[in-house]
Order: structure tokens, then C-alpha cells, then sequence
């Protein structure tokens, strides 16, 4: 195995800094024969403004010397058998930028060695480090014209107040003629050079007519297709965003690059009248908070154009409604595929979904033509070939079979199916219809299908939609997943978009909000502009938080490792944009398959996404573990899944931007958080892109800083936990003004974890006793989930004045809860401890010191909850305590500590 280096601040990608004073901290990673030799690195560096893209410059060399104990990275990740790392660091004084590389060599007797590089050696690309010493305000001085160079005189442009800190907006407008006849009106207008010159630029653009995907590069753009949203970051630092607005006014505005990378907007007018379109610009400090500035002020656009009637109180309420709980739908463990067998296969592994969706085929279909874009609905019902007993006899089957089923939803087309209505079915009876061709110009992947649609008329489609989801309501079903909404842009005629576009989509919202509520109903292949903005932007905080496709589908079947990573890495970055939809972005179902070495990546990515996780397993195929680790059984034995309360999205993109798979095989590092803003827990998954039988080091090694967890606190300690390793730091601090703690994760080929920064609270004695002296403690929820952080509904810590530290844990889920306690190698578990569940004492085994960490006390809460025979009558949730004493040993009773306040 060949020696592989990686550096804090990291190689290959972008690093914002606000001090000038900077350590460059290098993990060297050698084979166990190799420790002992005498290693030599030298940083090889750039400094303030030189360009590295020829290589001409200025560079110059600076030593590294061995890192102290007490200043080097704390590994999160035991070094892979017959290894061992070595820690290197070197100071720099960086003024406005550093462009840096490294090379090493191993001294030996004869000499030393050659020196190699590692971007041959491991196919790492150059870092660079840019010093942002003026935050962006609200008065300064420079305006739109000072940040884009060129910027066309045509261009009507004003500036906003910002709702994002530390940003400033603008709106651009440009004008655009009416459609003639069935076509749409184009201009391709100029825009100009953003910042003149910048470092990196992300985009995303329409990959296909249905969804969207990230683009990012160097310093020159360079776009492949029409683009949505833009980003540059200038050499100072500063994100430069620009947002193409679409939609509520029959315009479609994009980007495209023009000639030496300048950007250009791309125009596309339905009106029926000469039109504007939009565009707008903030810059900021960071990619989220100026994605957030053109996030909220679009709001602002959309919603005079909204949603047109506000809907009847919902529907589906019987006059036998049980008092059951509740919950979200997809906060149940959810399941789409074959039905019956698959739902044996299930039970029979003891899995327990609570929501299942019916997918395509259910519905009757004429099967006209040679494909199902051309497949047209015949009726309500089901295919009664496949379905004998209709929609009702599977439903109730379902429902009587398996009681732990609280939702089922069922597929459909906006349009009714792939290929619209069948023009000879029972529907194009009962309504009115109309035929409009169709042409998919954008997506080549899919067959070019150029025979018209037969669809439910605008007049009648309000009627339609309220008819269909009654009948499904009266089958039992309670949810929908409406699919192919992309296809009301591939309409011909421009008349046809601007008439059927709103519409349909104001007859479907007022529909599901009626019979199911919005977060009922999964919005999916719903990326065209025109849709966004009319969609869920327009509806967003109205009618809860609805399920919305994040990304194009999973594959299963997809041979090449990086088509897998492909899926996560474009719903990461996707959701930088998705999260101010006003939506839960849904990463899609994925496949529990034991024999797939992706199996577990992928639920691990569903897990830090934020979203509904379900599983489509071929029956009979299911890791039940791999269930296990992403689900859990409530005390009233429904079975729930652990989403973060803030949803999962690249955290790279404030450090800069690195492509898929550029610069060597990386990780993808996705952030989520889960709790209140002063005492939750920062959340990053980690996933390797690295493929095996690469050139490259099979394993990827990086370095990572604490302050990269969303929602960590400055002045606040924490303990980072790997949930594969088990692995816990000591506590950790960023401390104001100073250096960020870093962390070293090590992944292999297909491997990921989930790091986890649970907060500490710092707790003392009251009494003038002996004292322990400062006690950290922490709830790390439940440890043997992949987001267990998530089942966490409250958590208290009180030192009473008798000298016991009492934690209170109330979680959302059964399972094994980890506490955090800092003294608790002094203590002893016998003698010191006694758990509680409802007030009553845990059997001794289930309470038990962490293998991992001999700070963590591990109560495996399930077991308890299972031999105790409990109850929790109405509650839906569990509540833990765990006591010890602070100071002196409480009296012991038949070898249980006793608290004075609680009966045994």
C-alpha cells in the first residue's frame, strides 16, 4: 500500500477563512513497516493572487515538522490494520489568498528519496485557501455594476432589502415578446462577467425536462445546459448567486454561458403579451445564506400569483375515528413495490412498515401503442384483471392482514398516466377533454413520442380531481404519489402550457389538501422551472411540509459504483436549493438488498437527507439489520424512522466547490441537524466516491473540522460520535477567535458513516461535600440507529442537592440510548447507577459501559421496555432516567443504587 496524504485545510477543494494566520495540519497514512522511517512533507505554495490554472508563479517552499500530541487531528476512525498515520503541521500568514500543494519522501541511510507529489502520486488537484476579512453589510458601497463585469446597460436592475444576513439583492428584468401562434417567444440576452474573475462556479440545470442536477468548475464557465441557478466565488471570498425566476408570470428564465464563460439569460415567454423576466442577484458571505437571499425574495414574487382558493376543511375524517396517534406519514417506515408477496416477505422477516405506496400498474390502461408514454387511463378502478376484488378488496386486504399498515397511497400521472386519458375510456366520457400534441426536445434519454395526449379539459379538471380522490378516499387510501408533472411543460403549443399549467396544478393542490393534506401527497419529476415556482414555492407554509422528489430516480441495477454516488452526490447538492422550497425533500426509495454493497450507503443517505425513507426490496431480499438500523418500534409498536429537524444537504459548498470526482477520489460530506438551535445535535454524513481497482489509494482519507457540523456553537463543547465505528472523541470546543478542532475519517471503496456532535451540559455539585469536580454529560440518543439523535424528544440534567445527577431522556422510539458521562470510568456500575423506564427500575443487563467508549453508558431501552411486559397507555413516547451520584456513594440496596426521591 502507497503512503496517502491529506490536509487540513483540504486539497482540492476551496477554503474560506476569516484569519490570515493559518496552520496547514497533513495526515500522512504509511504502512506499518513504514512508521519508523524518517518522513519529510514540504508545503509547496502560491501565496496572494497568483494564478495556479498555468502554473506560473511565484511558488515557494515551507517545511513541515511533526504535529505535538495535543494539536493533532482526533481520528473518528481506527487506522486501517497495517497502517499507521503520522501528523505533520506548518504555519502560514496568508494575506488574501494561498494556492498550496504537498510534496513527501521517505529519508532513509543512503540519503533520502525522491520526492513525489501528491497530485501524481494520489490524483489530488491543488487547495486553496481565500481570507474574507470584510463580511458583507447591508451599506456597502459597491452595486451590481461593481460585481459583474459587463454587465449589458440593457438590463433593468434595482436592489432589495435582504431577508438572509450579511447579503445584498438585486432583481434584474429583461424584456421578451409574446408567443405567436404555437410557439413560445425566445430572447437570449446578455448578462455579463460575474466578479470579473472567480475561482469556482455550481450550477444547476436541467439535466432532462424533468429534473435537475448540479455542473461545477473552475475559472471558467462553462454549462452544458440551461441552468436555474448560478453561483461564482470571487478570489476576496464572496458568493455571487443568480436565480432564474419562471413560471408565475409565463416566463422561463435560465442561464446559459456565453464565450470566455460570460453568462447570458435565456428567455422563454408563453404570454399571450410582451412579458419580463426575472433574475435575481445576492452575494454573501457563504453559498447557503445567498442561495437563501434569492430563496426568500422569490417568495415574495410567487405568492400574489398562488394558490387561487383556500380548501375545504379536510375530508377523510370518519364518524368512527379512533383515538389513535397520529403521525406524519413519512415518519413511518415506508415501503413501495409488488404488493401482496412483498408484504408476506416483510412480516415474514418481522418487518414492520407503517406506510405503503401502491407504484405504477395498479391503474386500468387501454395499452395503446408500443410504449407507456402512450399507455391513456381507462377509469377510476383498478385493472380488474390484476385486480378481481378493485381497489377496495386489495386495500382491505391489506389493512386486515397487516395492522401495523396506518397508510397506504397509491401512484398516478398528473395527466392521469404516462399517455394521458384514453380517448375511449369511461373518463373521456364523464369529462370533457382535449387533444394536444406533445414533444420531449430536452430529454434524449427517454423515446421521442410525438402523438398527442388526450387530457381532462381546464374546465373540468377541478371537478375530475375531486371526483378521483374521493373514490380513492372511500378504497382506504390516504396518501397519492403524483408522478410525471414534467409533462405539462412538454405541451406544443404555448397557448396549452399557459392555459393547462395552472389549472392543473391548482386543481391537484386544492384536491390533496382536501382529501389527504399535502404532507400526503408526493410531488415527483416536478423540476421544470415553470412548475417550481408555481408548485411548491407558491404553496409552501400553506399546507404543511408535502414530500417532494429531490432528484432523478435509484437504479438498483446501475452497474458502475459511480452511477450510485452519482444518486446521492445530486441530492446533496440538490437540496441546497430544495430546502427553501418549503417542501421535505425525498431522496427516493432504495433497496435494503444485503448482496448490494450499496445497500447500506444508500440508507445511510436517506437517513442525514431529512426526508421519508422507504424501502422497495424484491421480495424476500431484505437486510433486516439494515432495517433495524434506520427504523425504529414506538412504545405503541409502530414502527418510525429518525429524520433530522433540519434537512440533509452538501456542507461543501461553503468551503468552496469540488466536482464529482474531481480532484481524486474524495468524500461527500452531507449536513443535517436535529434539535433547538442552542442544544442540538450537528449531523454529517460522510460518503466515499472512491470505486475499487481505481490507480488511486483505495482508501480516502480527509480531514474534517468541527465547525463543518451545521448548527455548532462557538464557546459550547462537544463530543463527536462515528455511528460504524462507535468511536467518540474527547470533548471538543471551537473556541472564538481560535482554530476549529479537526477530525480524521478514513472510508474505503462503497463506505460511509454517519458523525454525530452531541452538545455537552456541564453540571456541579450544590453541596460543600467532596466533589467529583466538573461533570459533562450528554445524550447521545439512540446509538444504535444511524440518526439516533433524531428520537430524541427531550432531555434534561439536574445535580440535586443530595449530591445525584439526575438525566432525563424522552425519546420517540425504542432502542439502545447512549449517555454520555464524562467521570464515568470512576464509577461503578453496580454501586453508582440505577436506570429507570416510567418510573421503574431496568433489569441490571440491560445496563451496561460502551465497548467503544468507557465514557458512554449504554441502556438498551427495547430489552428493558420487552422484559418489563410495559405499557404506555396513551403516550407515544419513552421516558429514560438515569442516576448517579455526584459526590459520595448513595446507600446500596441489594446492590441497586437508590435515589432518595424514587421508590424501587
Amino acid at each position: 500500500m502507497s503512503a496517502f496524504i491529506a490536509t487540513y485545510p483540504p486539497l482540492g477543494q476551496v477554503t474560506q477563512l476569516r484569519d490570515g494566520n493559518v496552520t496547514i495540519h497533513a495526515v500522512l497514512q504509511v504502512p506499518e513497516t513504514l512508521g519508523d522511517e524518517q518522513w519529510q512533507l514540504a508545503l509547496w505554495h502560491l501565496p496572494d493572487g497568483g494564478d495556479d490554472d498555468d502554473g506560473h508563479g511565484n511558488w515557494t517552499e515551507a517545511e513541515f515538522v511533526p504535529s505535538p500530541p495535543h494539536g493533532q487531528p482526533t481520528d473518528v476512525h481506527d487506522v486501517r490494520e497495517g497502517s499507521t498515520r503520522l501528523y505533520f503541521r506548518v504555519d502560514m500568514t496568508v494575506r488574501s489568498s494561498l494556492t498550496f500543494t504537498v510534496k513527501f519522501r521517505c529519508q532513509n541511510n543512503d540519503g533520502g528519496r525522491e520526492w513525489r507529489w501528491v497530485r501524481s502520486e494520489q490524483g489530488s488537484e491543488d487547495g486553496m485557501v481565500v481570507i474574507n476579512r470584510r463580511p458583507t453589510r447591508d451599506d456597502d458601497p459597491e452595486d451590481l455594476p461593481d460585481l459583474i463585469r459587463d454587465l449589458n446597460p440593457a438590463l433593468k436592475w434595482r436592489s432589495h432589502i435582504s431577508q438572509a444576513p450579511r447579503t445584498r439583492l438585486w432583481s434584474v428584468e429583461a424584456p421578451v415578446d409574446a408567443a405567436k401562434g404555437d410557439g413560445s417567444a425566445v430572447a437570449e440576452v446578455p448578462f455579463g462577467n460575474p466578479w470579473g474573475r472567480f475561482l469556482r462556479w455550481f450550477a444547476l440545470v436541467r439535466q432532462s425536462t424533468a429534473w435537475l442536477a448540479p455542473r461545477h468548475g473552475k475559472s471558467t464557465l462553462q454549462l452544458d445546459k440551461d441552468a436555474l441557478l448560478c453561483s461564482f466565488l470571487s478570489p476576496q471570498g464572496k458568493h455571487l448567486v443568480f436565480l432564474g425566476m419562471s413560471g408565475f408570470n409565463n416566463v422561463v428564465t435560465l442561464f446559459r454561458s456565453r464565450e470566455a464563460g460570460h453568462l447570458m439569460l435565456h428567455l422563454q415567454s408563453d404570454g399571450a403579451q410582451p412579458e419580463i423576466g426575472i433574475a435575481l442577484v445576492a452575494v454573501g458571505d457563504s453559498l447557503e445564506s445567498a442561495i437563501a437571499a434569492v430563496m426568500y425574495h422569490a417568495w415574495t414574487l410567487v405568492k400574489p400569483a398562488s394558490i387561487s382558493a383556500e380548501p375545504p376543511s379536510t375530508a377523510t375524517a370518519t364518524d368512527d375515528v379512533q383515538p389513535l396517534w397520529y403521525e406524519n406519514w413519512y415518519d413511518g417506515l415506508g415501503y413501495s413495490e409488488k404488493v401482496l408477496r412483498a408484504l408476506d416477505s416483510l412480516a415474514e422477516n418481522k418487518i414492520h412498515i407503517s406506510s405503503l405506496i401502491i407504484d405504477d400498474n395498479w391503474q386500468d390502461i387501454d395499452r395503446r401503442g408500443s410504449t407507456q408514454w402512450e399507455h391513456g387511463w381507462k377509469d377510476f378502478e383498478a385493472d380488474p384483471g390484476a385486480f378481481p376484488g378493485g381497489l377496495k378488496g386489495l386495500i382491505d386486504s391489506i389493512r386486515s392482514r397487516y395492522k401495523h399498515i396506518h397508510h397506504i397511497a397509491v401512484w398516478h400521472a398528473l395527466l392521469g398516466y404516462w399517455g394521458g386519458i384514453s380517448p375511449s375510456g369511461p373518463l373521456a366520457k364523464r369529462y370533457q377533454t382535449i387533444s394536444v400534441p406533445r414533444h420531449d426536445s430536452i430529454d434524449t434519454s427517454r423515446p421521442s413520442i410525438t402523438s398527442p395526449l388526450t387530457l381532462i379539459s381546464p374546465s373540468d379538471i377541478g371537478r375530475f380531481y375531486n371526483d378521483f380522490y374521493t373514490f380513492l378516499s372511500t378504497r382506504g387510501v390516504t396518501g397519492v404519489k403524483t408522478d410525471a408533472q414534467y409533462m405539462l411543460d412538454t405541451l406544443l403549443p404555448s397557448s396549452a402550457r399557459r392555459t393547462l399549467l395552472p389549472a392543473y396544478l391548482n386543481a391537484w393542490t386544492l384536491a390533496t389538501a382536501r382529501h389527504f393534506t399535502a404532507d400526503r401527497a408526493i410531488t415527483c419529476m416536478a423540476h421544470a422551472p415553470s412548475l417550481l415556482f408555481r408548485g411548491p414555492l407558491a404553496r409552501a407554509g400553506r399546507y404543511s411540509t408535502p414530500p417532494w422528489r429531490n432528484s432523478d430516480d435509484f437504479f438498483p441495477d446501475d452497474a458502475p459504483a459511480a452511477a450510485q454516488a452519482w444518486h446521492v452526490w445530486a441530492n446533496a447538492h440538490n437540496a441546497l436549493f430544495s430546502e427553501h422550497l418549503g417542501v421535505l425533500p425525498d431522496w427516493d426509495m432504495f433497496q435494503t438488498d444485503s448482496a448490494s454493497p450499496w445497500a447500506g450507503y444508500h440508507a445511510a443517505a436517506r437517513c442525514v437527507s431529512g426526508g421519508p425513507v422507504y424501502i422497495t426490496d424484491v421480495p424476500g431480499r431484505h437486510d433486516v439489520e439494515l432495517v433495524r438500523q434506520i427504523s425504529g418500534r414506538t412504545p405503541r409498536g409502530v414502527t418510525v424512522v429518525f429524520r433530522p429537524s433540519v434537512v440533509g444537504r452538501t456542507v461543501m459548498g461553503s468551503a468552496g466547490y469540488r466536482g464529482f470526482r474531481e480532484g481524486g477520489p474524495g468524500l461527500l460530506k452531507v449536513g443535517a441537524f436535529h434539535g433547538r438551535a442552542d442544544t442540538g445535535t450537528g449531523i454529517v454524513g460522510v460518503f466515499s466516491l472512491a470505486e475499487p481497482g481505481e490507480d488511486s489509494q483505495r482508501d480516502v482519507v480527509e480531514v474534517l473540522a468541527l465547525e463543518e457540523f451545521p448548527g455548532v456553537v462557538q464557546g459550547m463543547r462537544y463530543v463527536v460520535r462515528a455511528y460504524r465505528s462507535g468511536k467518540v472523541t474527547p470533548p471538543l470546543e471551537v473556541v472564538e477567535g481560535g482554530s476549529s478542532p479537526l477530525l480524521t475519517v478514513e472510508l474505503g471503496a462503497y463506505e460511509y458513516d454517519v458523525l454525530c456532535a452531541y452538545p455537552l451540559t456541564a453540571v456541579s455539585s450544590r453541596t460543600s461535600g467532596g466533589s467529583r469536580g466538573e461533570v459533562l454529560l450528554g445524550n447521545l440518543g439512540l446509538i444504535d440507529k444511524m440518526t439516533g439523535c433524531a428520537a430524541v424528544l427531550r432531555t434534561g440534567f439536574e445535580a440535586r442537592e443530595n449530591g445525584t445527577i439526575v438525566v432525563e431522556a424522552t425519546l420517540k422510539a425504542l432502542g439502545v440510548l447512549g449517555v454520555y458521562i464524562s467521570v464515568l470510568p470512576e464509577l461503578s456500575l453496580m454501586d453508582d447507577f440505577m436506570v429507570t423506564i416510567l418510573g421503574q427500575p431496568v433489569p441490571p443487563n440491560t445496563v451496561s459501559i460502551s465497548k467503544q467508549d468507557g465514557h458512554v453508558l449504554e441502556v438498551d431501552v427495547e430489552a428493558a421496555w420487552d422484559e418489563m411486559g410495559l405499557n404506555s397507555g396513551w403516550a407515544n413516547e419513552v421516558q429514560v432516567k438515569v442516576y448517579f451520584p455526584l459526590e459520595t456513594r448513595c446507600d446500596v440496596i441489594s446492590g441497586v443504587f437508590c435515589p432518595d426521591e424514587e421508590p424501587i
